[in-house]
């Protein structure tokens, strides 16, 4: 298997990630019993710096900015599978840095999430390690 081939699966792999964490982490159940504490967050204001805040705010920031940076990461990864086998043996340390940034996401996932999102950091993190394994000798 060819690094273009596997960055280009881990491209459409975030690109689904990122959907599905854009539109989906804002979702509750209401079997979870958390409804007081989500209008806790939405409804308790504090000034920041200047500004009103809640922490349903804080939340939604993060969220948005790691949908943003899958997002991100997918067109780097469609990018890297464009590149020709010479020019990828030269960045090995951006993609080793890639493949490492998604080894940790993958531990955050494992330690603070459930199987959706840990399933996803895993297969992109093996496409991006071994990516990164194949792009030392241009072919």
């Amino acid at each position: 298997m060819k690094a273009s081939l596997l960055y280009r699966i881990a491209s459409v792999l975030l690109l689904l990630f990122a959907v599905g964490h854009t539109l989906g982490f804002r979702q509750s159940d209401p079997t979870w019993g958390v409804d007081t504490l989500l209008g806790s967050m939405r409804s308790i204001h504090f000034e920041v710096q200047g500004f009103s805040r809640t922490y349903w705010d804080l939340f939604v920031a993060a969220g948005f900015s790691v949908g943003v940076f899958y997002f991100f990461a997918a067109i780097l990864a469609w990018q890297l599978g464009g590149l020709p086998a010479q020019t990828l043996a030269l960045i090995r340390g951006t993609a080793w840095a890639f493949a490492a940034c998604f080894a940790a996401i993958t531990v955050v996932s494992w330690r603070y999430l459930f199987i959706l999102p840990i399933a996803f950091a895993i297969v992109i993190t093996l496409c991006l390690i071994a990516a990164a394994w194949l792009s030392a000798k241009p072919s």
